[in-house]
């Protein structure tokens, strides 16, 4: 009986001890140095020192024009102030066009004078300063366009209907609830898209009211739920807002002006469209930056109040003036670039530990929060490290470089041509990668690929860090709760396996590395400085950047110290340095 236990406790030792031999090794993290991070983050911060360079004084910085260049001159300096490596402008196509404006006025004249708020759209072209009536493009259906042949050449054409202006009865700005936090913390593992999914109808991009007869069967066979009703509004819908912008080119308009999302003085204004058919594929579409750009009619953004006074003073029939002129200057297409700098390792310094934002902007504000409160961030986070490893005779083992992407807000040019150039090369969809929906495709990989072991991502804003993406990492998960917990923040503890999309992580992600975008705080992001005449300095918020680039100091030194890279995620068959498959098992 007594053997009987004995072999009986010697098999659960056994099995025990093959349980233990299985679980990673609990994550091992320097207190002392992080403590030492932490104060000189919270207690010596110059994060807004850097942003108010970045936004006031070299703000705003659009790809590929003169002032990006100009704001990365000085980036670069304050890297080498601050006695980084390697510091260097890393090249990335596609090649584009700079542009920088020089003058822009908005006033109307006719029935009486008010100046208008309104912001020409990025690559517009310059016009003359010109008064001249204001049509309203009243089309509801292709048919509607007939009415208005002969009638725009030489005036200034509004292209969309009336806005619907309403009381902000909710705060523009919030912070993540702690109900939301709970959720995101009890996430499943994600599917497809960082989105949420695909919204609508799953229809094939070419798509149109021309092809319908033959395709609407197999469209119908495929999904059967699907109305045929509801498909060809959406068809005209489309059609006819494509067809606007040629339509008052074609005219001869002078402008076309359209009401810009936001409302209360706030405009959200991007760049200017290439009119062209609704049904040309995503990646052949003309941009109005790209070197062999057509001409197109200038376009200008107006304030939903203004815009609108214009309409009802047509709707009455009264034909308002208005007074525009705008000044540009291009520059001669070229390729875009990354700013690159590095703290080096030790006895790993052959990996690399990367953390970064992206250094453009759109033009309308100063791009303070969008991005430039991720670059100021990671520019603090490298100066902070920097500070302590000479203060105290630390080194990182790993070494420790930081990204200032160009290109994001076209594409995430910038990120992805460095993975590219550097890391990995894959023909996955570039519009699915940006939407969050993860690897894919045939992967190249360089012998850097395999030295890689982890990028953090900063573009929500200047909102308070709450915790990581995870982007379906489960195996970060303990890594990440450790650290969390010795930042010892109790506002920032929340991981959940989501994926996010839209921000520079994913070209990391989409090639199997591993790429994490924060949690933050939205603050009033989406409600009035993302991509907006807001996105200045004023609307960034002190406490929560000094907090964000600490938690990325720390995060960056942890990772540089561990034993082992950073696990990356499971995958079919991974390929190695030429694109040889390596084998289905976690790195």
């Amino acid at each position: 009986m007594k053997r009987h236990v004995i072999l009986a406790m010697a098999v659960v030792l056994v099995c025990v001890s093959a349980v233990v031999a299985q679980q990673p090794a609990p994550e091992k993290t320097d207190t002392a140095a992080v403590e030492k991070i932490k104060a000189e983050g919270l207690n010596n911060s110059h994060v807004m020192e850097i942003l108010s360079f970045l936004a006031d004084q070299y703000g705003p910085r659009l790809t590929w024009s003169p002032e990006y260049r100009r704001a990365a001159e000085w980036a670069s300096g304050k890297l080498k102030e601050w006695g980084l490596q390697n510091i260097y402008f890393d090249g990335w196509a596609p090649l584009g066009k700079g542009w920088t404006l020089k003058n822009f006025n908005a006033i109307m004249t006719a029935p009486v004078t008010q100046p208008l708020i309104a912001y020409p759209k990025a690559w517009a072209p310059s016009f003359r300063q010109r008064e001249a009536e204001v049509v309203f493009l009243d089309v509801k259906r292709l048919e509607d366009f007939d009415k208005y042949k002969g009638k725009l050449k030489g005036k200034y054409v509004l292209i969309n209907d009336l806005v619907n202006v309403q009381a902000h009865f909710s705060p523009e700005a919030n912070r993540l609830a702690d109900s939301t936090l709970l959720k995101m913390s009890n996430a499943d593992m994600p599917g497809g898209s960082g989105r949420g999914g695909r919204r609508g109808p799953m229809l094939p991009r070419n798509l149109t009211l021309q092809n319908w007869d033959s395709v609407w069967t197999a469209i119908k066979t495929m999904q059967p739920n699907l109305d045929s009703a509801t498909v060809m509004r959406f068809l005209i819908d489309r059609e006819v807002t494509s067809k606007k912008l040629r339509f008052v080119q074609e005219e001869g308009a002078l402008c076309a002006i359209n009401a810009g999302r936001g409302d209360g003085g706030t405009i959200f204004v991007q760049q200017s469209t290439v009119p062209q058919p609704a049904d040309v594929p995503f990646n052949q579409r003309k941009n109005a930056y790209d070197a062999d750009a057509p001409t197109i009619i200038p376009q200008v953004v107006m304030a939903a109040e203004h815009y609108n006074r214009l309409i009802r003073l047509i709707q009455k029939g009264v034909t308002p003036k208005v007074e525009l002129g705008l000044e540009v200057a291009f520059t001669k297409a070229d390729s875009g670039f990354n700013v690159i700098g590095e703290i080096q390792g030790t006895d790993l310094k052959d990996e690399v530990v990367m953390m970064g934002g992206h250094f453009d902007s759109w033009h309308a504000g100063t791009g303070a929060t969008d991005d430039g409160t991720g670059s100021a961030a990671a520019m603090e986070a490298m100066r902070i490290l920097q500070t302590v490893f000479k203060q105290y005779g630390i080194q990182p083992r790993r070494t420790i470089r930081i990204g200032l992407w160009g290109g994001e807000e076209q594409g995430l040019h910038g990120s992805r041509g460095y993975v590219s150039n550097h890391l990995a090369k894959t023909d996955a969809d570039p519009l699915s990668m940006m939407m969050g929906a993860g690897s894919g495709g045939n992967l190249k990989t360089t012998p850097e690929y395999e030295k890689f072991s982890v990028y953090f991502n900063h573009d929500n804003g200047s909102g308070r860090l709450r915790g990581v993406h995870m982007q379906g990492n489960e195996a970060a998960r303990p890594i990440f709760r450790n650290w969390l917990t010795g930042f010892n923040d109790p506002t920032a503890q929340t991981l959940t396996l989501n994926n996010t999309g839209g921000t520079d992580h994913l070209s990391f992600d989409g090639v199997g590395l591993p790429g994490f975008q924060f949690i933050q705080d939205q603050l009033e992001y989406d409600t009035r400085t993302h991509h907006s005449n807001m996105d200045v300095y004023d609307r960034v918020q002190v406490e929560d950047m000094k907090q964000a680039a600490t938690l990325m100091a720390v995060f960056a030194y942890n990772a540089a110290q561990r034993d082992a890279k950073f696990p990356r995620k499971p995958v079919a068959a991974p390929r190695g340095p030429g694109g040889a498959a390596t084998g289905g098992v976690a790195r």
